[in-house]
């Protein structure tokens, strides 16, 4: 199940959010050639992941900051910029840009603390954006509960396109990284879920304040959850390529 999209259009340019996808992108590009060279790798990693085993001892705190913008591979990188595209513009356009920049980065940063908090002592290295985005997705859950989401469900061979209201595609999403978490440690797993529960955690708790100068219970009373402007619209238009009629 992916999001594909929004039907919530954005009322100004949201330059960090592309800016953010740009440089998640580019270092993802300079470091790729390390992929094929296992030790090199795990040296950059070592460097630049958030390796919480080593600042238990004292070392390795710049990871919490660094390791928001290092991916595992492709499919990592896709993903998260995906989530990134269809809900970083909303909350920037709320935020401000230099108010969504730290927004960001300060989700990231809670992440990067609650799975910490939760392993202090794994040598297992912290990499992705995927905190700092739980932390988008959470306010957007705060401030757009009931905005249109478009889903692509894949069942084996069947794809098929659905819209439901964002809250339900979001409480699903934090459900599934709370039982991940309770249920797998990142050594097994590979991946951080206490980390995504805590920056989505964090990021409806740093949105209250946006939430409350809306209006907070009266915004949501105006708007019913949706965005307060008309919602984007989407068809399917009509291909210009030819139609070859079947011969009996």
């Amino acid at each position: 199940m992916f999001p594909i999209r929004d039907h919530n259009p954005s009322g100004r340019v949201p330059f960090v959010t592309y800016l953010l996808i740009a440089a998640n992108v580019l270092i993802f590009i300079g470091y790729y050639p390390l992929f094929s060279q296992e030790m090199e790798l795990n040296r950059f990693f070592y460097d630049y992941a958030l390796i919480p085993a080593r600042v238990s001892q004292g070392d390795g705190l710049s990871g919490f900051v660094s390791s928001m913008f290092l991916h595992g591979g492709i499919a990592h990188l896709a993903g998260n910029m995906l989530f990134l595209y269809i809900f970083g513009d909303n909350i920037e356009d709320k935020m401000g840009h230099l108010g969504f920049a730290l927004f960001y980065l300060a989700c990231g940063l809670a992440a990067g603390g609650a799975q910490y908090l939760t392993e202090p002592f794994t040598p297992v290295p912290m990499v992705g954006a995927s905190g700092a985005i739980a932390g988008v997705m959470g306010a957007y859950l705060l401030l757009f509960p009931r905005a249109q989401v478009d889903i692509l469900i894949i069942l084996i061979i069947i794809f098929r396109v659905i819209t439901i209201p964002a809250w339900i595609m979001l409480a699903l999403w934090f459900g599934m990284q709370l039982i991940g978490g309770i249920g797998t440690a990142t050594d097994a797993g590979g991946v951080a879920y206490w980390a995504h529960a805590g920056g989505f955690i964090a990021g409806v708790v740093l949105a209250l304040p946006v939430w409350r100068a809306l209006g907070g219970p009266d915004f949501w009373d105006r708007t019913d959850g949706q965005p307060p402007h008309p919602e984007a619209t989407y068809r399917v238009g009509r291909t210009n390529v030819p139609k070859i009629r079947r011969k009996r």
